[in-house]
């Protein structure tokens, strides 16, 4: 079946990387098109027409997001000429990716976007919060030993370490303590 998929306009493209970054500065919870399409350069006409409403320009932006959060797992998971890494050295590129300063604005995004997805099931947000933990749980399995990712403890140790890695990322973004919050993921990885 062909790709039904319409091409984005280049004008398309250039105001969702514009708003991509006008999310980022200040999030999607309050998200109102008039201001948003004056720090722009755009209209909410012009928005309404390229992206259907408001729902669908949040879709773009989730989309958007989740691009950048494929990369970054793509580089902690698929390094050229690596065999599987093992899951405590993923767990460890993947924090210190999590853990720099650059990335917290995606990060606030995405934790946002991931709780509204939680709260309201249905519209723009849905499914984003289901699709990133099967998104990261297939990159830390990418990154076990065969034996260990077809494994029972296998699915339960990567579960895990997807958990430490959520529950350290909302706690960094919540009090910006690094040191503290880095000290507790690397002290899980020496557990048995």
């Amino acid at each position: 079946m062909p790709d039904e998929t319409p091409t984005a306009s280049a004008r398309q493209v250039e105001l969702l990387e514009s708003a991509y970054r006008y999310a980022l500065e200040h999030g999607l919870a309050d998200l109102s098109l008039r201001p948003l399409a004056a720090a722009i350069g755009s209209s909410p006409r012009v928005l309404m027409f390229l992206f259907g409403n408001k729902d669908g320009l949040v879709r773009a932006l989730l989309a958007r997001a989740r691009t950048n959060e494929l990369a970054m797992l793509e580089q902690v998971g698929q390094r050229t000429g690596e065999a599987s890494i093992g899951l405590a050295t993923a767990v460890e590129r993947v924090w210190t990716w999590l853990a720099a300063e650059e990335h917290r604005p995606l990060l606030r995004l995405w934790t946002e976007a991931y709780a509204r997805s939680l709260v309201e099931p249905d519209g723009a947000w849905s499914g984003f919060a289901r699709a990133t933990v099967r998104d990261w749980l297939a990159v830390l399995a990418a990154c076990q030993p065969p034996p260990e990712r077809d494994s029972g403890e296998g699915i339960a140790r990567r579960t895990l370490a997807l958990a430490v890695l959520r529950g350290a990322l909302l706690d960094l973004l919540a009090t910006e303590d690094e040191d503290r919050v880095t000290a507790a993921v690397r002290h899980h990885l020496t557990l048995p």
